[in-house]
């Protein structure tokens, strides 16, 4: 509502609040608006698709706007191949070492044992030639060296050989198991955002107005399009200050609508607990008749949806609600 109508508004209910009592204490004054839904852009990347026009009616779950996924399609791509990795990892580590791996090792603690007897033997030969003074001292070193080395490569292959007949240890498919529930966790976050590229009407309603064209680029958390909700719009309506102790949730009314003959049904939503002009406590007695509160009734029968805007006046049964 822009700033002259509210005032226009207000004026009407400070007129009706002066009127005389007998003919208009329980009339208020006010316009058919509806709630107001923002449904807003979460990524700035352009505007592809407009699929509603302002006005249109839509349902819940309806495409209204779609923006380039391209970028969250790429991202989607990379983590489902990502999860499929830790899959096949976790399902080789369920599985075992192949009978083929198994045996390789064999054939290694093998070699491993022969080149081991082989330094061993020639360890033996080298001292007893240095023994008799026949060698160096760094042939005998060497010796030494090789035979060391052989014996650390003969302990490495059966520690490899005994880890593969092992198997697979409890914390390795922990391990496993938890790589794959981050990457599936990952996988379907990337899902959501590849949907929330799509505009999507949460409820039914109406298209009140578009705020993007094609190829623009709403910034992230901006509104894009705005939806009136329901099938009906309420009447907007300013309760005079001496009429509020007596207005409550759920008491009837009657609605007059500017072009319609006879009235409609109504019931009181929501009033305000704060006047809409200046506090009450910087007001005199005689000026505080002069307050009022913004209320909303609700149309509660079955009718052809109004256009919101449209001026209203509205008569409390204050009589029928005790």
């Amino acid at each position: 509502m822009n700033s002259r109508r509210h005032w226009l508004l207000i004026a009407g209910a400070l007129a009706l609040a002066a009127c005389d009592a007998s003919t208009s204490d329980n009339r208020i004054v006010g316009e058919l608006a509806s709630d107001r839904i923002e449904l807003t852009a979460e990524f700035a990347e352009p505007i592809t698709e407009i699929l509603v026009a302002e006005g249109e009616v839509v349902s819940a779950g309806q495409v209204l706007v779609r923006q380039d996924a391209s970028r969250a399609d790429a991202r989607l791509d990379e983590a489902d191949a990502a999860l499929g990795q830790a899959q096949a990892r976790l399902d080789e580590l369920v599985r075992g070492p192949r009978s083929e791996q198994i045996s390789a090792a064999r054939a290694s603690v093998e070699g491993a044992k022969d080149d081991l007897a082989f330094r061993r033997s020639d360890y033996a030969r080298v001292q007893e030639i240095f023994g008799k003074n026949l060698a160096s001292e760094e042939l005998l070193d060497r010796a030494k060296a090789a035979l060391d080395g052989a014996q650390s490569n003969d302990k490495l292959r059966r520690a490899q050989l005994q880890e593969l007949l092992t198997g697979t240890t409890v914390e390795e498919l922990a391990q496993a198991e938890n790589v794959v529930k981050q990457a599936a966790s990952r996988r379907d976050l990337l899902a959501v955002d590849v949907a929330r590229h799509d505009i999507i009407a949460p409820v039914d309603g109406v298209v009140d107005s578009r705020l993007f064209e094609l190829g623009e680029r709403p910034t992230p958390g901006q509104p894009a399009l705005i939806m009136l909700p329901g099938e009906q719009p309420h009447a907007r309506v300013y309760v005079p200050e001496h009429l509020r102790v007596h207005i409550g949730v759920g008491m009837p009314a009657v609605i007059y609508v500017d072009g319609l003959e006879s009235g409609i049904d109504g019931r009181v939503r929501w009033v305000a607990s704060e006047a809409a002009f200046t506090p009450y406590y910087a007001l005199t007695e005689r000026d505080r008749g002069h307050l009022t509160y913004l209320a909303k009734i609700d149309i509660a029968e079955d009718h052809e949806r109004l256009p919101d805007g449209v001026p209203v006046e509205v008569d409390l049964l204050l009589d029928d609600s005790k």
